[in-house]
């Protein structure tokens, strides 16, 4: 038999949240998730040209590298399912996708083909991604 303390609060019994709640709360972080996928991918095109004493300083594929695993945390934590990953995935890699083909009005390209941080930030952004996925797969596996 346990004795409690009268002085210390019993918690009442916690209701489960309503069906509801479960999936507004899943598809708001899938659509947070999305949204910051897109504006990291803008910033990390916009920072490749970044530099520091007039050198590159590749501030872009460092923070794709740590930037996109925490929203792919992110997105898979809220949803809790682990497909959560790829919308933001998707979208981060289809904003790349387009930058790298995007003329501007000068005629410049976002991304060019000679720009080595630009091509790096797109293909280790992806793979931050992918890595991710691969992480909780693998999680799985082990679990069952």
């Amino acid at each position: 038999m346990i004795i409690s303390d009268p002085a210390t609060p019993v918690a009442p019994e916690q209701k489960p949240p309503s069906p509801a709640l479960v999936a507004t709360i899943r598809v708001a972080g899938v659509v947070i998730s999305v949204l910051a996928a897109f504006c990291s991918g803008v910033l990390e095109v916009f920072g490749t040209q970044l530099r520091l004493g007039g050198v590159l300083i590749g501030v872009s594929v460092l923070a794709a590298l740590l930037v996109n695993p925490a929203i792919a945390w992110f997105a898979v934590t809220t949803a809790g399912r682990l497909w959560a990953v790829g919308p933001p995935w998707m979208v981060w890699t289809g904003w790349m996708l387009f930058a790298t083909g995007y003329r501007t009005a000068e005629g410049d390209y976002l991304v060019a083909g000679d720009d080595w941080i630009a091509l790096a930030t797109v293909l280790l952004g992806s793979l931050a991604f992918a890595g991710y996925a691969y992480r909780m797969i693998l999680r799985r596996r082990l679990e069952s």
